[in-house]
């Protein structure tokens, strides 16, 4: 028992290292493979793919083992992991990034180069479940149970990992610090083990064993056909049931994202629910599969009651946004605003809560934060996820007949799970989510999983009995009844930004969600407000104006012989138009990361003809042309040869996910790179740490309001002659076009105080920026 116990600690604190390592690489490898979903799937599968490896192995080896060799191996393993973890930083980063990343590798060399790189520690991750279980497991009664543990344990730890990864050693420590964690927890696993392995061979309970094919006597409930023959058809429906649920996992976090507005804590915070919630139903499995006399039949049934489950919750949750006396009026709100939570507010409360002292911060629970990041997607994927875990020891139940095996059929199976898993990326990821949209994705997973409940009631009333007929015709009429009443996509986007589908334009593929929502009448033109929101957060507004006009007009207007310009971020087209009002430039290239953003715009150019959209999806014959591109901006310029006169990153909000990665102080070196001779780069500056982070970079800045200019060279900032400029007839022109006062938008920083920062002004003073691995002002802290 005390071995047990000791085991179980163990494997909790390997799965919280190893989400503290899945967090902190992932952001890692997003800087050199770029951060939308494809990239983001090719780093997953990559790490999958490593998992089934080494499972497939690991389960090879333990049955070859004594049980102290198992906990041998297993230990060595966790220091194999540890030791990988101690460089991975400096690997990831000062290798595949500053010195491949410039590269542009295809998709296979960088799916290759990912696999190759993370195969060290997802194998030997791979590898730790078929060993333990083989140490642990030392009779067939007891088997299902014992893996259904350690499967919940080290689900359990994982879930703490990708809280206190996100909520605690990221935003304290950053990406090292973090990291340096995860080794110091795989060395004490591997130290803890140890001694249990050195323990006398007496010590340990021998394992019994069985044949293949001998009826178990302790075991009268299993099923009559032998698991042995079975495991095949085992494998495959584990294989099923891991493409539903990494399927699943995509399109929640793609819902969850938009409804939490996608903040860096959104990641982990998904991440962590799903995960509790799958270790507590293996948890509960575990118990269960001592007493189910038919264990394959319950996998089959909670399989087919998750993926149910799934689209139910969605359709009763958007349906509930919509009814005007529904008590879920507060999420609409919410999703209403264009700004998400201020989150650093709810940790401080938190830390109230919980003693830490923080000054002029009330001890109270964050209410709004948990409607959010806890009760929202522990309710909209809690219990099919719970289900998803209890099947596990239910499935391992099914499967064990004989002590012998167990090792290998544990490697099988999750082997099996991990294909099934990292297919289920690739397809949701790559074709559901482009060539069907979120809510049918959603839909259609889940009548993928009403196969499980066809295959459940042929193993419990047989495929051809008049009961089995009729049982499963209303299997069938329950999943197209659910499928049927279903929201569409519309319906869908309109209810998670707060408005009617009839006052809402969205667009959605595989690189995030558009929507443009049409507010309030306002001024003399009737013309309505549009707020544009990209992936649930607002971004920018039509008619144009304010700080997005100044991004776009500042660097174009103070530029003497500006030719070529690139704007990271499309939003509404508000910097692009304004930087369009310089005639002199020759073409605009855009990156935008959301795809659908340009296809939005199109379609509101046919509801709500403002001029200035002509500009942005069809240029003008006698302005610059406009290239539109999408993509990462950061990679874009990463990997192009090109070099730009004007270098601008439209306005991003300081808390968006990986917003850290254009205002790092790496970024602002990309970007100073780029840029032609005399070439300007822009930034808007939310925080002071963005400002010291971009002065530390430029050897000549400007800055004036919350708009930093800088360049290599000397900025020539000459009122008269910029004055000059903006005053042209043409530029008057297209600016009245646009009903812009383009006069007021410049006369604050032409003629208003302003601060240049030249070779000679001391910089060893900004030490407190924002960089790659400590991205401070994503995670929202305080400025020192």
């Amino acid at each position: 028992m005390a071995i047990r116990l000791s085991a179980l600690i163990v494997y909790f604190a390997s799965g919280f290292a190893a989400l503290l390592y899945q967090v902190v690489w992932q952001r890692t490898l997003a800087i050199f493979s770029g951060t939308d979903v494809r990239a983001a799937t090719i780093v997953v599968a990559a790490f999958m793919a490593g998992l089934g490896c080494g499972s497939l192995a690991g389960g090879a080896v333990a049955d070859r083992l004594s049980r102290r060799a198992s906990l041998l191996v297993f230990a060595t393993a966790e220091l194999a992991i540890g030791a990988f973890g101690a460089i991975s930083a400096l690997f990831f980063y000062g290798v595949l990034y500053e010195r491949l990343g410039g590269l542009g590798l295809g998709f296979g060399p960088t799916a290759a180069v990912l696999f190759g790189s993370l195969l060290w520690p997802t194998f030997f991750m791979g590898a730790t479940l078929p060993l333990i279980a083989r140490a642990l497991a030392t009779s067939v009664g007891s088997a299902a149970s014992t893996i259904g543990a350690l499967y919940a344990c080290n689900t359990l730890g994982a879930a703490v990992g990708a809280v206190c990864a996100t909520w605690v050693f990221l935003p304290i420590s950053g990406i090292e610090g973090t990291v340096r964690v995860a080794v110091a927890v795989n060395i004490a696993c591997a130290t803890a083990a140890l001694p249990f392995a050195a323990a006398p061979q007496r010590a340990m309970p021998v394992p019994s064993r069985r044949g293949a094919g001998v009826r178990i006597d302790d075991q009268p409930d299993v099923e009559t056909t032998t698991a042995a023959s079975r495991t095949g058809a085992y494998a495959a429906l584990f294989a099923l049931s891991g493409f539903l649920a990494l399927s699943f996992e995509i399109v929640w976090f793609r819902l969850l994202a938009v409804m939490q507005k996608g903040t860096a804590y959104t990641f982990g915070s998904v991440l962590a629910v799903y995960l509790l919630s799958l270790g507590a139903g293996a948890a509960a499995g575990s118990g269960l599969a001592r007493r189910l006399c038919r264990p394959a039949t319950g996998f089959l049934a909670l399989q087919a009651a998750a993926g149910l489950y799934a689209v139910v919750a969605v359709s009763i949750f958007v349906a509930g946004l919509n009814s005007s006396a529904s008590s879920l009026r507060w999420f609409a709100e919410y999703f209403r605003g264009n700004q998400g939570m201020d989150v650093r507010a709810a940790v401080l409360q938190l830390a109230a809560l919980a003693g830490v002292q923080t000054a002029g911060v009330a001890a109270a629970w964050p209410s709004d934060f948990l409607r959010i990041y806890a009760l929202l997607p522990a309710a909209l994927i809690g219990p099919a996820v719970f289900m998803i875990g209890a099947s596990f020891p239910l499935l391992q139940k099914a499967v064990h007949d004989d002590v012998a095996h167990i090792g290998r059929r544990v490697g099988l199976l999750l082997a099996a799970n991990i294909a099934g898993s990292t297919a289920g990326a690739f397809v949701t990821g790559w074709i559901l989510l482009d060539s069907l949209g979120t809510a049918r994705s959603v839909v259609v997973l889940g009548m993928a999983s009403g196969a499980f409940a066809l295959l459940a009631v042929r193993e419990s009333l047989g495929a051809v009995s008049r009961r089995g007929v009729l049982a499963s015709a209303a299997v069938a009429l329950v999943f197209a009844g659910v499928a049927v009443s279903s929201p569409d996509a519309a319906t869908v986007w309109a209810a998670l930004h707060g408005t009617t589908r009839q006052r809402v334009i969205s667009a959605e593929d595989s690189t995030g969600v558009s929507a443009l929502r049409v507010d309030e009448s306002f001024g003399r033109t009737g013309t309505q407000r549009v707020v544009v929101f990209a992936n649930g957060l607002g971004q920018s507004w039509i008619p144009y104006g304010d700080i997005h006009t100044q991004l776009g007009a500042v660097p174009a207007f103070f530029h003497p012989r500006p030719r070529t310009a690139a704007i990271i971020g499309l939003g509404s087209g508000d910097t692009l138009y304004a930087m369009a009002g310089r005639r002199e430039i020759e073409r605009i290239t855009t990156i935008e990361i959301v795809r659908p953003q340009l296809k939005t715009l199109q379609q509101l150019i046919q509801l709500f003809p403002y001029p200035p959209l002509q500009v942005i999806v069809g240029g003008q014959a006698d302005g610059p042309a406009i290239e539109h591109l999408s993509g990462d901006g950061r990679l874009y310029l990463t990997r192009t040869s090109r070099r730009f006169d004007i270098i601008e990153a439209d306005a991003l909000r300081p808390s968006s996910a990986f917003s850290g990665n254009l205002y790092s102080d790496a970024y602002f070196e990309l970007v100073r790179s780029r840029l032609n001779p005399g070439g300007l780069a822009v930034t808007w500056t939310p925080t002071e740490r963005v400002a010291r982070t971009f002065i530390k970079v430029f050897p000549h800045a400007w800055h004036a309001g919350s708009i930093l200019v800088g360049s290599n060279d000397p900025i020539d900032v000459n009122p008269e002659a910029i004055w000059q400029r903006i005053n042209h007839p043409s530029v008057l022109d297209h600016f009245q076009w646009g009903n812009v006062d383009i006069l007021q938008q410049m006369r604050p920083y032409v003629h208003g105080p302003a601060r240049q920062y030249g070779p000679a002004h001391d910089r060893a003073a900004l030490v407190d920026i924002n960089t790659d691995l400590f991205p401070k002002d994503e995670f929202s802290l305080r400025e020192q």
